[in-house]
């Protein structure tokens, strides 16, 4: 029977009948909601890790120190600052959220979260009022850099750290550093908008008013491990397996230097823009294909790969927030996944022919979101070498997490881009609307490339994307053709300049070797 065959059945009810009906019904919705909810745990202090956490726990164990699971932030703080509401707001975000009270040890051999009843977090200030203003740029790219790039010991909490630079009277800078095993993007969105909210209550003396956290994260990491089994588990392994199996995942992107045996994270970015009229044209053409922005500029970026490598079979890892339950929406916390994006550009289609594979992979991909990418690895037991993620290198990221606009008393906010010097895959691409057009920024490893690699990068990247909006039904094989074309045109310059230089070289080499004193009569 149909819905509406259903709604008209009920119609023709006694009214008495009808309200019992719905009443049961209703009841019945509830029931099966709050049966499906992730429950809260018997109140101890020792809790599993979730999938992921276990994850950056074992490269702990193997790395110890490494910088690259660090998250770091920078804000400019204009106005009035009230010092201790700020600190104190922190704090109770902290007394809210159990995952920034929580450290990591073994226990009988199994690495466990291990829950505080009260940790502190400080806020110290460094003064350098004193410094030029050109000194002072200077001095916050090296305190951003030194911040972000100093380990958490994972036993000790908090895996936060806060520090504030004075650069004036009414002007501030606040570095924060948290640890990716406690929270991934969207949680900084969380922290942000309740700084906010506790910071206008702490600083106009009203009381601080949150809602109630429904659970907390070590609730949902017992519920994953609960959850994620038999038919489940199932499901969703047989669609990976299916997807990522046979080919090699290794991406032979041409590097400035060889690959070396033991990796590290060093790394650095170059940030460029598609400008407004770009960005427009192609939100166009996402239009047109009933795509949205991710799967175009998805599509335009495995181009590019394709144009350097000239693999047809190209996998790009993404994050995905993992939050489709309401009850995680305002936790802050380790939820975000990683999904393997697998695109075939075999048999030269069409820049729209693309979209439209590069469509159904990211739909397929969303319909199977809950496996963690550790299971995934363990069960797809992909060779492993120590110098390369075993199912990607290259990492492609839209970012469209709710980072609210935070608005403080007295203050005016602007978030700072300010390099980490370090990143864990070997290229990424992160993209972000502004109001000037689409914000880039490629992430790159040092020990495999040159700054000047990366800038052409970037330059190619906009050439394609302008090529794209104006011939949608252009052929692969001719979009590489305009990155080949470019890279020509730039080594036959760079041939010509060195063959200038050189006979310049010579010609001063032939005057420094005439000497009148060698001329004899």
């Amino acid at each position: 029977m149909t819905t509406s065959e259903h709604l008209e059945r009920l119609k023709k009810l006694p009214p008495q009948q009808r309200l019992m009906l719905l009443k049961a019904l209703r009841q019945e919705a509830a029931a099966t909601e709050e049966s499906n909810k992730i429950p809260k745990r018997s109140q101890n202090s020792l809790c599993p890790l979730s999938f992921s956490q276990q994850r950056l726990w074992f490269i702990d164990q193997l790395t110890p120190g490494n910088p690259a699971y660090n998250i770091a932030a920078a804000v400019q703080l204009k106005g009035e600052l009230n010092l201790e509401a700020l600190e104190q707001s922190f704090n109770q975000i902290v007394k809210r959220h159990e995952a920034l009270r929580t450290s990591f040890t073994l226990h009988d051999g199994e690495p466990v979260q291990q829950i505080y009843g009260a940790v502190s977090c400080l806020l110290p200030v460094i003064n350098i009022q004193h410094l030029s203003e050109a000194a002072q740029a200077i001095e916050v790219e090296r305190l951003a850099i030194e911040e972000a790039q100093r380990p958490f010991n994972l036993a000790q909490p908090p895996l936060l750290r806060l520090t504030l630079l004075q650069l004036h009277k009414a002007e501030y800078i606040l570095l924060l550093t948290i640890h990716h095993i406690i929270s991934d993007g969207w949680s900084m969105g969380v922290l942000l908008s309740e700084v906010a909210a506790l910071y206008t209550a702490f600083s106009t003396g009203k009381p601080a008013s949150l809602p109630e956290l429904p659970i907390q994260y070590a609730d949902f990491a017992i519920w994953q491990r609960q959850y994620l089994q038999g038919q489940v588990l199932e499901t969703q392994l047989q669609y990976w397996k299916q997807q990522l199996g046979g080919g090699s995942p290794l991406l032979n992107l041409p590097t400035d230097r060889p690959r070396p045996t033991v990796p590290n994270c060093h790394g650095a970015q170059h940030l460029f823009l598609l400008p407004l009229d770009l960005a427009e044209a192609i939100k166009s053409l996402c239009q047109q294909e009933e795509a949205t922005l991710f799967m175009t500029l998805l599509a335009a970026f495995q181009v590019l790969l394709y144009s350097y490598t000239q693999q047809e079979d190209i996998r790009v890892g993404s994050p995905i927030a993992n939050r489709e339950r309401v009850e995680l929406e305002g936790l802050i916390g380790f939820f975000v996944n990683t999904l393997v994006l697998r695109n075939d550009l075999s048999g030269n289609p069409s820049f729209r022919e693309l979209v439209q594979r590069s469509r159904q992979v990211a739909l397929a991909a969303y319909a199977h979101p809950e496996l963690p990418f550790e299971k995934l690895v363990e069960e797809l037991q992909p060779e492993r070498n120590l110098s390369y993620n075993p199912l990607f290198q290259v990492w492609f990221v839209l970012q469209n997490t709710p980072i609210p606009k935070v608005e403080l008393p007295g203050l005016t906010l602007t978030p700072l881009e300010i390099g980490t010097g370090s990143t864990r895959h070997d290229l990424s691409l992160h993209l972000w609307e502004t109001a000037a057009g689409i914000q880039g920024s490629f992430e790159y490893k040092t020990d495999l490339f040159d700054k000047g690699t990366i800038i052409r990068m970037g330059e190619y990247f906009k050439m394609l994307l302008s090529k794209i909006v104006a011939q949608p039904d252009i052929k692969l094989e001719g979009l590489t053709e305009i990155v080949s074309e470019a890279e020509k045109q730039r080594q036959l310059k760079q041939e010509q300049e060195l063959q200038k230089s050189s006979i310049q070289k010579l010609r001063m080499t032939k005057r420094k070797s005439f000497s009148p004193l060698e001329i004899k009569d």
